[in-house]
């Protein structure tokens, strides 16, 4: 049976938020002896305009009903994008309760797999709501293994060596991936696939644990990644994350170099190498050799 406290996901999110302002952000004096980081109940309380009563019983689960304009107002006290205060208003809608019907598995259409392994240097997948990867084509899974159907995308970033190793902005990787994961999945955190991956990484990764207990929400879209790739080297690729028509938030993720770069170079003679993914050889294939210490040069 669960505690009040493991239903009260508006509470628990407004507590991590309000931590995490400083007070001199919201132009408050530090006065110290703080029992907690962060601003009091009765700081967010004044800088929304509504009574320090209410907002303590916001937080403890004694009311969830607030106006989506109290929302709002308490959004902008904790300073909270618009990303963010969208997650917040909707965690905040009352649970309809009712029977949950079994998840169904995800499938991509066959259009998306023909458009994918039209692209020769692009690095295409696509991952369904809980970052299992759904369909991929050739060069994503020469880029990474663990870009292959099958494979889950943030279970491989924090508990899989070879990403740490591959990732040369591991750090900065892992920090986005986990907004983006909670973005995706909204308000419905106790769905069985998400608890079931949120246990397994908590129970594994410290840095997991602590990325997630923030309850950032991001979804960036853009940006760019940077690979050590074993066997060409080093390789600064644009990535784009597509959310799909039609579906339960199926995403299409897309890597391509600037053309007639080096990284567009070294993603051309990735793709001439032909390197598939086989468990049984290793995580790149029989490609796994003496290259993967001298990666071939580029010029």
């Amino acid at each position: 049976m669960r505690n009040a406290d493991d239903a009260n996901s508006l509470g628990r999110y407004l507590r991590t938020r309000r931590s995490l302002v400083p007070p001199d952000a919201v132009g408050l004096s530090d006065m110290g002896n703080r029992r907690v980081p962060g601003l009091r109940r009765e700081e967010v309380a004044f800088l929304a305009g509504i009574s320090s009563d209410y907002y303590v019983r916001l937080e403890q689960g004694r009311d969830r009903h607030p106006s989506e304009q109290v929302l709002r107002s308490i959004a902008r006290a904790l300073q909270l994008d618009e990303e963010a205060t969208r997650y917040l208003i909707k965690i905040a809608k009352p649970k309809t309760p009712g029977r949950k019907r079994p998840r169904k598995p995800e499938r991509v259409s066959d259009g998306i797999h023909t458009l994918i392994n039209s692209w020769p240097l692009t690095a295409a997948y696509v991952h369904g709501k809980y970052m299992d990867v759904l369909a991929a084509n050739a060069l994503a899974v020469a880029l990474s293994p663990y870009n292959a159907p099958g494979q889950n995308g943030i279970l491989a970033a924090f508990l899989e060596p070879e990403m740490r190793a591959l990732h040369t902005d591991w750090d900065e990787m892992t920090a986005r991936v986990v907004p983006y994961l909670r973005s995706i999945v909204g308000a419905d955190t106790e769905e069985s696939r998400l608890v079931e991956l949120v246990g397994e990484l908590s129970l594994r990764s410290e840095r997991f644990r602590r990325l997630w207990a923030r309850q950032d929400v991001t979804h960036k879209t853009t940006g760019i990644s940077r690979l050590n790739h074993p066997q060409v080297g080093p390789i600064e690729l644009h990535y784009e994350k597509l959310l799909i028509p039609g579906t339960d938030m199926q995403a299409l993720i897309t890597y391509h170099a600037d053309p007639g770069s080096e990284s567009e170079e070294r993603l051309r003679l990735l793709a001439t190498m032909n390197t598939s993914f086989d468990p049984s050889r290793g995580a790149y294939g029989d490609r796994v050799g003496p290259e993967f210490n001298n990666p071939p040069q580029v010029t």
